[in-house]
């Protein structure tokens, strides 16, 4: 397996490949899903692409943030300059952006970031058939789980194996970009999780997950089809690195990781030891942990310093084969690498007694404080008229110049096209926002939903019950195939089947899962929020996907909505408690009664005495839930500024049926609202 390692600053760099490292992943400037890590300059860039290169050691960098109109020809550029080192494949979150790529550098490998929340084979399929060459995986999966999208899709598939789990699922978390403005989805992420969060009867810190460790069972996920162990941490320290990638390195080699190493490692960094959690399909409080007093302590200037032997000097991993000839008056010694690059240096034959075969042969394999390791040195069976420093000299020059040969790459072509949004056509005309009322449970629904454009209700609504509303005079009915649908592929194209042959055959899609179905059914799909369309490449692309709307981001402004291009019908969220994480792992559950079974939506309080709602969703035999926003989103009052949308989306989700009848008529009438609210990000946009 590919030994995949972080780097967040140029000591981590070496660090990483010193240990060991088949591969790095790093960011630039800008666009990268770790905005507060180091990160690199763009000749550090360089720098980084030459020296990994020269060592046998790929270089991965991150373009994986959700970006806007306006940053898409920076990105478009900077991406056009890594071709030009050239790295060995480019991270991306953001379709649009991914689309824009594949059509300018086809042959550049762009790999599928854990942002875009692929837990389905359906999902990663998609991605495949777009031209992407690897997907990394969400943390969520079991092995199991990763072992059916592999058997399903021929692409690489990369797994975490080490470090921070997130408690939501990554690209569906918005906690930091609502308390506070910061977008995890922008790589700005504030860890708001990690704050006191409290669930009844749990620890007070319920959204917090201990770090996942899985180094000891790689040849699992080696057998479920994972190409790629990923070691997370980007943000920490170099001797993290160090230790991480050095028991990572033993594990895929099929070595024993030694008992020191591994408490070294949970010395430098650990919130309350690890999990394997996900991976096992095992859940629940043993997966909860918080970095505590004695996980710091553990963290001694003594284990740094060990820690840091581990690359203090080159690791002798790139073969090479000597070949020494005396050739008349001169000492030539060529040296090969296994890509066939050649270098040769040269001397005048000594005048002193020749130095024996053997002694040759010692003297040229010691290659120590270079990355080569000498596979096989060939001399002459007279020896050679050489001293030692002869010698000596004849290696390092030819060792030298194979490393400068080795950091060199061709470029990889890079189309420079302009692109500049296309303006928006037919842009909507009506007098009143045509709402998509989208509900939790049928039990919520009103009579004021007759006067909806769109009704929107889970899949596992029953047959009889959506008959008998569309008898009922109904609005059109959507039904919303679940966010998380984790090993629920196949139930859930049975249940899609089976309502359309009912005659229901639209659905919304939150994911690229939920996209790829619709494509294989023939069915009419429509995005939700959660897609994260936050820019008019992105509208475009899942145009061509086959959306007939889509639900375009909450994080963008309303003048950023505004401004959107393209053809395909665009709503905004208008209503609703926003869903602020997608977790497969119950907060409520971190107690010792384990999962309280709620028949209601129960709740979280943080240290303000906050209340947040959480919802559990169970559907096709998948249980997700979501975290929701302390209080709804109301623009009900904005018409003016939705003047650009096409619809808006009232999305009820802890409210019953009364509530939901007394909020439609407040819209419909425009009235005041009597409840609390907030205008979310529509004017304060995020970072």
């Amino acid at each position: 397996m590919e030994v995949l390692a972080p780097a967040g600053g140029q000591e981590a760099l070496r660090a990483a490949v010193y240990s060991g490292a088949d591969a790095v992943y790093l960011g630039g400037p800008a666009f990268g899903a770790r905005a507060n890590a180091k990160n690199f300059t763009r000749e550090e860039l360089r720098e980084a692409a030459v020296f990994c290169h020269a060592r046998g050691v790929r270089v991965h960098v991150t373009v994986n943030t959700v970006l806007k109109d306006g940053e898409l020809p920076a990105a478009l550029e900077f991406v056009s300059f890594l071709c030009s080192l050239p790295v060995d494949a480019v991270l991306v979150q953001d379709m649009g952006l991914f689309s824009l790529l594949r059509e300018r550098a086809p042959s550049l490998p762009l790999h599928a970031s854990t942002q875009m929340s692929l837990h389905t084979p359906g999902g990663v399929k998609l991605l495949y058939g777009l031209g992407a060459e690897r997907a990394v995986l969400a943390r969520e999966l079991s092995l199991q789980e990763i072992r059916e999208i592999a058997e399903g899709c021929p692409i690489e598939i990369e797994s975490f194996v080490h470090g921070a789990l997130c408690m939501s699922v990554s690209g569906q978390c918005y906690f930091s970009a609502m308390l506070g403005g910061r977008s995890g989805n922008r790589g700005m992420c504030a860890q708001p999780c990690r704050l006191p969060f409290a669930a009844p009867g749990g620890t007070g810190h319920d959204l917090s997950l201990k770090d996942l460790s899985f180094l000891r069972r790689l040849e699992e996920l080696e057998a479920a089809g994972v190409c790629s162990a990923k070691i997370e941490g980007r943000m920490k320290r170099p001797e993290y690195v160090a230790a991480a990638v050095s028991a990572c390195r033993k594990a895929a080699d099929g070595e024993a990781v030694p008992e020191q190493l591994t408490r070294d490692l949970e010395a430098v960094f650990s919130r309350s030891g690890f999990t394997q959690g996900y991976l096992t399909g095992e859940r629940g409080v043993s997966m909860f942990g918080i970095r505590t007093k004695e996980d710091v302590a553990g963290a001694t200037e003594k284990v740094f310093s060990s820690l840091r032997g581990l690359y203090r000097g080159e690791r002798q991993s790139v073969p090479v084969d000597m070949t020494l000839v005396q050739d008349g008056s001169s000492l030539l010694l060529e040296v090969r690498d296994r890509e066939g690059r050649r270098a040769v240096s040269q001397a005048p034959v000594g005048e002193g007694a020749a130095l024996p075969r053997e002694r040759c042969v010692q003297q040229l394999a010691k290659t120590g404080g270079t990355p080569f390791r000498a596979e096989s040195v060939a001399a002459p069976e007279a020896g050679a008229s050489a001293g030692v420093s002869t010698l000596n000299a004849l290696r390092r020059e030819a060792l030298q110049s194979l490393l400068e040969q080795r950091g060199q790459r061709e470029p990889a072509p890079f189309a420079d096209i302009p692109w500049t949004p296309p303006a928006r056509k037919d842009p909507p005309r009506w007098k009143r926002l045509p709402v998509r009322a989208c509900f939790h449970s049928a039990d919520q629904l009103c009579a004021e939903v007759k006067g909806c454009q769109e009704l929107a209700l889970p899949l596992g609504t029953g047959a009889d019950t959506l008959r008998r509303l569309r008898e009922e005079g109904y609005p059109p009915i959507l039904l919303e195939i679940p966010r998380a649908m984790f090993g629920g592929e196949a139930r859930i194209r049975r249940q899609m089947e089976e309502r359309m042959e009912e005659g229901f055959s639209a659905f919304v899609c939150g994911n690229l899962g939920a996209v790829a179905l619709c494509r294989e059914l023939g069915a009419e799909a429509h995005g939700s929020f959660s897609l994260n369309i936050g820019n008019t490449a992105a509208l475009e692309c899942f145009r061509q996907l086959g959306l007939s709307t889509a639900e375009a981001s909450f994080e963008l402004t309303g003048r950023e909505f505004s401004a959107l291009g393209g053809e395909l019908p665009r709503g905004l969220m208008v209503y609703g408690r926003q869903a602020l994480m997608l977790t497969r792992n119950c907060p409520l559950a971190n107690s010792r009664r384990g999962c309280l079974h709620c028949k209601e939506p129960g709740f979280l309080t943080d240290r303000k005495r906050v209340k947040f709602p959480v919802q559990c969703t169970a559907a096709a035999g998948v249980r997700s839930v979501e975290v929701l926003n302390s209080v709804p989103l109301w623009l009900g009052d904005r018409e003016k500024e939705l003047k650009h949308a096409d619809f808006g989306v009232f999305r009820f989700t802890v409210e019953n049926s009364v509530e939901t009848g007394e909020i439609l008529r407040v819209f419909f009438r425009q009235e005041t609202p009597g409840f609390d609210y907030t205008r979310g990000l529509f004017s304060r946009g995020v970072e």
